[in-house]
């Protein structure tokens, strides 16, 4: 099983195509009393599981984010592929975008099938990140 670690907010480990969507929100406070979300998705057999875990996250899913179904599968694909491409440029030049930002690479890789819900919130994600820290991954910063 492959593990990923993407800054301290994102981390998910896939090697498989088959999902269960279990979808386990908790709430919990961090030492400067912000609320931390964290959402976690896992198959039966922890091949893959994708937990994130930002504050604010979980609620800005509920309220702001478009609802499953939306979006296509591919569209999804697409967006997450060229996100990690270029959140991973980003990693690779701490002098030139902040290392507290972008801490890890992603290894999102196109040729696997992850299934509508690891890239449903994927994608929500970097959407998310992009608004809450205003950075445009992909030229501009997407509205949600």
């Amino acid at each position: 099983m492959k593990k990923l670690l993407v800054v301290f907010i994102l981390i998910f480990s896939m090697s498989s195509c088959h999902f269960d969507k279990n979808l386990i929100p908790q709430e919990s406070k961090t030492s400067n009393k912000k609320e931390s979300d964290t959402i976690r998705i896992a198959n039966d057999s922890l091949q893959y599981e994708v937990i994130i875990i930002d504050p604010g996250f979980n609620s800005w899913l509920a309220s702001r984010a478009r609802p499953r179904g939306f979006y296509s599968e591919s569209f999804l694909e697409n967006h997450n592929q060229i996100y990690a491409v270029e959140w991973n440029s980003r990693v690779l030049q701490p002098q030139r975008f902040s290392p507290n930002l972008y801490e890890m690479q992603i290894n999102y890789d196109a040729n696997i099938h992850y299934g509508y819900e690891v890239n449903y919130l994927i994608y929500n994600y970097f959407v998310f990140f992009q608004i809450t820290n205003k950075q445009a991954l992909s030229g501009f910063v997407p509205r949600p």
